[in-house]
């Protein structure tokens, strides 16, 4: 009976190792979620998935891609697309508030897919998620609403500035490309 006991902390152990291997370091960490009392687990939430990641910013001119960003989470999402928004004040148009920041996303825009606090996302004070975006693209965001899509295996397969709207056929490709994808 001893030996049964044993045997649990061994297998949980070697459970969270595979969970931790399988993580890619893109997905490391969590970030706090909108308007929420909780935060993201990237990994647990997002590995295996494919997904398109976009800073974002309440108050500026391309605030518009909002509704061109739900859409494609609309279209996609069964078959397992995730958009991940990152809201930031990097580029001086974010709003004072995580609250504001909500109110545009979810009341004006009608966002339904996963939205952050705001965050950091260029720089040496940048999240983790845009600090390894940045190194596999050496491209880091130039302005709000830079938008990375990413395959199953948390590698960035396309970058696209602010100006490329959400129905792109170039993006809508690389969100294929990465649907594509083998976890």
């Amino acid at each position: 009976m001893q030996m049964r006991w044993l045997a649990v902390p061994v297998l949980m152990a070697i459970g969270s190792a595979a969970l931790a291997a399988s993580c890619p370091p893109l997905l490391e960490g969590q970030l706090p979620k909108l308007r929420a009392k909780e935060s993201i687990d990237l990994c647990q939430r997002f590995a295996g998935k494919p997904l398109v990641i976009v800073n974002t910013a309440s108050f500026c001119g391309f605030a518009p891609q909002f509704k061109g960003l739900e859409a494609l989470y609309q279209r996609y999402k069964g078959e397992g697309l995730e958009v991940i928004g990152v809201p930031s004040d990097d580029f001086k148009q974010e709003a004072k508030t995580g609250e504001e920041t909500a109110k545009v996303c979810y009341v004006n825009y009608g966002v339904t897919f996963t939205m952050t606090e705001p965050q950091k996302v260029k720089g040496p004070d940048a999240v983790h998620l845009f600090k390894v975006l940045a190194q596999q693209t050496d491209a880091p965001p130039k302005w709000n609403f830079y938008k990375y899509v990413v395959d199953r295996q948390g590698k960035v397969i396309a970058n696209f500035s602010s100006l490329t709207k959400p129905d792109s056929p170039d993006l809508i490709k690389a969100v294929e490309e990465a649907l594509a994808s083998k976890p």
